[in-house]
């Protein structure tokens, strides 16, 4: 005391103090990380044709301009209805930000449209951005799995992430999209996909190949084959037994995106097959899910599953919308409403519930509507409340279809979601899937992303609004209302060493330059993101 150390320690606190710019008592608060959505659908090609088909499901800028100057009444309308379901890019950025969410993942980005999506990710406002990818049904991939060309499969593979600004790689309906294209559907993963005799399980298996070959962070984010048909739930578990077969690398991981579109039996005609798809997740820690949850309620179907769209359509009787992206992938559009009464909408309500019970560790079952496919993100409040209630549930119950609860085990579930789950579920553990270190946890060194929340009786009041949010150490929410726009960032990956795609591309230049000669509606200097875009990212290092 009152030497030399001391003096400096006196400085040192004083310089820190300096640097302070607010003092927030969190005292009796609920403190997490941002919220990390690893499965969401708010940029690209089929958002904008699901705005023009449904005008009525948008949430204009308008709004939006009146949320920035804190306007509290505004958020009712901003979550009611159906007009959360297709708002605009920056409703969306707040939107997620007055729950607490700081990074979000656009789930399927045709490559040929990378450009534009990148635009609108730019576009939204405060959240960190990542993109996924779609190669499941593009030709180059799907030749060069014919001719078992796995190296240039993976240079191809790691010059179309570079040109598109990727996070990893997106598999739909693998091969089946090919097949539509010729009116046809893929049924089986050992069927064969006309004009490249391959089958959905090559494209899997080489695929979980060239991502081990790329050293990408995330696993492949897999749609799986023959999604929302009764008894697809054989086709998934069959999937996930690839992760088994010799594919020359480790057991590699896998994450099944939105699984409780795939983990329907054939039982009553249509029943949860959630208990098979949980136990064979319990027992291989190398799967992951998110669970793509339906809620009751108008949305808005939209995937790159473009057969999965047509049969919906035909069922309903509906109006819908269909896109081919060149030699790349498809996509469909069309409005649903799940419904209570409904026994299909209640089992499907009662899968996904069931998946999030009965999945023991959750690390590996992740928060998803599959937006806004089971129901828009500002739902998730009302699904953290069903996590964490069982007597919610039980009220639900009473409400729903009687006959969808046969067969089904969710009214004997009791497990109720700690706060440390649904902070896992919701942060921490879609952050490590996706290989987001300084993301998901409040370690130092870490991003200063930081969502604060007003404990209160009810859970779904609790998370539906934070009471602060902090993005990269500035205060952009205070008190439940937007109080700064700060512009996020997008990471993107950047394959290293021999997989560079300079490197890479120089392999396979003869042949891609020949086939957007003869077949590419734009010039290959056209092609992907283009420089500068997007305006504000950070390349991740791999390999």
């Amino acid at each position: 005391e009152g030497g030399p150390r001391t003096d400096v320690r006196a400085r040192v606190e004083q310089a820190r103090v300096r640097h302070i710019q607010e003092v927030i008592d969190a005292s009796g608060m609920i403190v997490m990380p941002g919220g990390v959505d690893i499965h969401t659908h708010i940029a690209g090609p089929k958002v904008n044709v699901g705005r023009i088909l449904c005008p009525e499901y948008h949430l204009p800028v308008s709004v939006a301009d009146r949320a920035v100057h804190a306007d509290r009444t505004v958020h009712r309308e901003m979550t009611s209805g159906v007009r959360g379901v297709l708002p605009s890019t920056s409703v969306t950025g707040y939107l997620y930000a007055l729950m607490g969410y700081t990074t979000v993942v656009e789930a399927a980005v045709p490559p040929l449209k990378a450009r534009h999506a990148h635009e609108e990710l730019d576009d939204i406002p405060i959240c960190d951005k990542l993109a996924l990818i779609l190669v499941g049904n593009n030709h180059f991939v799907l030749e060069y799995i014919r001719r078992k060309d796995y190296e240039h499969l993976a240079d191809y593979v790691s010059w179309l992430l570079h040109m598109t600004r990727g996070y990893g790689i997106k598999v739909v309906n693998p091969g089946g999209i090919e097949a539509w294209k010729w009116g046809l559907d893929i049924n089986g993963l050992d069927d064969r996909v006309p004009g490249f005799d391959v089958t959905p399980r090559e494209v899997v298996r080489a695929l979980l190949k060239v991502r081990d070959m790329l050293g990408l962070p995330h696993p492949v984010h897999l749609h799986t084959n023959n999604l929302g048909i009764p008894g697809n739930v054989d086709t998934t578990l069959a999937t996930m037994k690839i992760t088994e077969e010799d594919i020359g690398v480790d057991v590699p991981d896998l994450h099944v995106c939105h699984v409780q579109f795939s983990s329907y039996g054939k039982e009553y005609g249509f029943s949860s097959g959630a208990e098979a798809i949980s136990s064979y997740v319990n027992a291989h820690p190398n799967i992951s899910v998110d669970v793509g949850q339906v809620m009751f309620g108008d949305t808005l179907t939209m995937t790159a599953d473009a057969p999965l769209e047509f049969r919906l359509a035909r069922q309903m009787n509906s109006k819908w919308a269909n896109g081919d992206v060149e030699m790349e992938c498809g996509s469909g559009v069309l409005p649903i409403r799940f419904r209570a009464k409904d026994r299909a909408s209640a089992v499907q309500w009662i899968t996904g519930l069931e998946l999030f019970l009965l999945i023991e560790d959750p690390w590996r079952v992740f928060l998803s509507t599959d937006h806004p496919n089971g129901a828009s993100f500002t739902r998730y409040p009302e699904i953290i409340g069903l996590l964490m209630d069982a007597a919610r549930r039980r009220d639900y119950i009473s409400a729903i279809n009687p006959k969808a609860m046969r067969g089904t085990v969710l009214s004997d579930l009791e497990r109720e979601y700690t706060l440390g789950e649904i902070a896992t579920v919701t942060r921490a553990a879609p952050a490590r899937r996706l290989g987001l270190s300084s993301k998901g946890n409040l370690a130092p060194g870490s991003d200063a992303d930081i969502a604060i929340y007003e404990p209160k009786a009810d859970p779904v009041e609790t998370f539906a609004r934070a009471r602060y949010v902090i993005k990269g150490g500035e205060v952009v929410v205070r008190d439940g209302a937007i109080v700064s726009v700060p512009r996020g960032t997008t990471f993107f990956v950047s394959p290293s060493g021999d997989r560079d795609p300079q490197q890479a591309f120089g392999r396979i230049r003869r042949e891609v330059e020949d086939a957007f000669r003869r077949y590419y509606s734009v010039d290959l200097t056209n092609y992907g993101a283009g420089p500068g875009i997007p305006h504000r990212g950070e390349a991740i290092k791999c390999g």
